[in-house]
């Protein structure tokens, strides 16, 4: 076993931290800029599409008299709310997909199982499965009137208007078709506490995108946690599943890394603090390619330099979103520096091996590792023998550690 290195060398903190005192917004805000790169590609806009309609639902359910704990709530479902949606992408991005996609019962389905872990003031039933009914009945679950959770009604009111902003309608026309739409879509209380957010020139500045983050930290009631990190493993494998769902060459990446991260935490001797931080790390670590799209993901035939120079912005994306979380500032270094080398070659910062720390190394063996042995659009996926030797040519080459390939391939074998 090599003399192991760890990241306390590289000055980040918190590895062996069993508890964290988790920020509840940051960790929404984080999972919704990361459900924002996937609707950069399915809406053909870059509009913070998720995290500002989070902030109009807290601010309509302001008008509406909800307390801090319900808008915190509402904000969050609202932020969260198309999580389910690479469950569509290939139907999306066929022919017409973008006029079916806030029609589909799926991703409504998928949705609300995958925030059953997630961690709200109070669990809320069916606010996601919901959130595309009509007042009038005519949604696809046929649900109506008041028998809609409130929340759900809240967010299908809030979606549209900022599909509709992000659009470059007028105040005007939003207001007008909103109004139009009062007893079909809408609620007439609905349609109405929204006229009161909307009469404020203040909400219309604070969707704009310079000022988003500060006005969501303005109108969402803060919150923390002490969280116990096993229990952010069930959310960070959630997000994994969202990543890999977007392609089916990805389909079982993220969590194959995660699980092989696991097998080599215990055979380092990590304890179990350190092995859950690993695991998040190797749940997220791709993050990014939700903004990559699928033609360039499922390419059959070599990229482009464009191409490739997009597929390489993946990484610092990933540490961007991880980072905003405090106390992930561990799990950010490990999960953005995969694709680093130790010769310098690697990206996104071309670090070389006196920057990488141990955990980094190996969580970039393993993402080689299970790339090499899955199959993609140009090739079959590789047996174990075939990906060793590709480790061991690395490895030699001086961009890989040779222990950690040594080790993997033994313990893989």
């Amino acid at each position: 076993m090599p003399n192991i290195r760890t990241s306390t060398d590289t000055k980040v903190k918190h590895a062996d931290a069993a508890f964290m005192k988790l920020n509840r917004n940051e960790f929404t805000t984080a999972f919704a800029f990361t459900l924002d790169f996937l609707e950069m590609e399915l809406r053909g806009n870059t509009s913070n599409h998720n995290k500002r309609t989070g902030l109009i639902a807290a601010q309509i359910g302001r008008a509406m008299g909800l307390s801090d704990e319900d808008i915190f709530d509402l904000s969050s479902y609202a932020m969260l709310h198309d999580n389910g949606i690479t469950h569509e992408c290939y139907n999306v991005l066929s022919k017409d997909g973008r006029e079916r996609l806030d029609c589909t019962a799926s991703h409504c389905l998928v949705g609300e199982k995958n925030l059953e872990a997630f961690p709200f003031l109070k669990r809320r039933e069916t606010v996601i499965k919901y959130h595309h009914e009509s007042y009038d009945g005519s949604g696809p679950f046929g649900m109506s009137g008041d028998d809609i959770p409130l929340f759900s009604q809240i967010i299908a009111l809030a979606e549209p208007l900022e599909v509709a902003y992000a659009a470059g309608e007028t105040h005007e026309d939003i207001i007008a078709g909103i109004v139009g739409d009062t007893g079909s879509r809408y609620s007439p209380l609905l349609v109405e506490a929204f006229r009161n957010a909307a009469s404020a020139v203040s909400f219309w500045l604070s969707l704009d995108s310079r000022f988003l983050d500060s006005e969501i930290g303005r109108h969402i009631p803060v919150y923390t946690i002490d969280i116990d990190l096993k229990q952010l493993l069930p959310i960070s494998a959630i997000m994994s599943g969202i990543i890999d769902s977007k392609s089916p060459f990805t389909a079982n990446h993220s969590k194959g890394a995660t699980d092989k991260t696991a097998v080599m935490c215990d055979y380092y001797g990590f304890d179990a603090a350190k092995k859950t931080r690993m695991m998040i790390a190797a749940d997220l670590h791709d993050i990014r390619k939700l903004a990559i799209p699928n033609h360039i993901i499922d390419k059959p035939g070599k990229l482009t330099d464009p191409e490739f120079s997009q597929i390489k912005t993946h990484a610092f994306y990933t540490r961007k979103v991880i980072e905003t979380v405090r106390g992930f500032e561990d799990i950010a270094e490990w999960a953005a520096n995969h694709h680093e080398k130790l010769d310098g070659s690697g990206y996104p910062f071309g670090l070389t091996a006196d920057a990488c720390c141990f955990e980094s190394r190996l969580i970039g063996c393993v993402d080689i590792y299970q790339a090499l042995t899955e199959d993609r659009p140009y090739r079959a996926g590789m047996s174990h023998e075939e990906a060793c030797k590709v480790l061991q040519g690395m490895a030699n080459d001086g961009k890989i550690s040779r222990e950690i390939t040594a080790d993997m391939i033994s313990v893989f074998c």
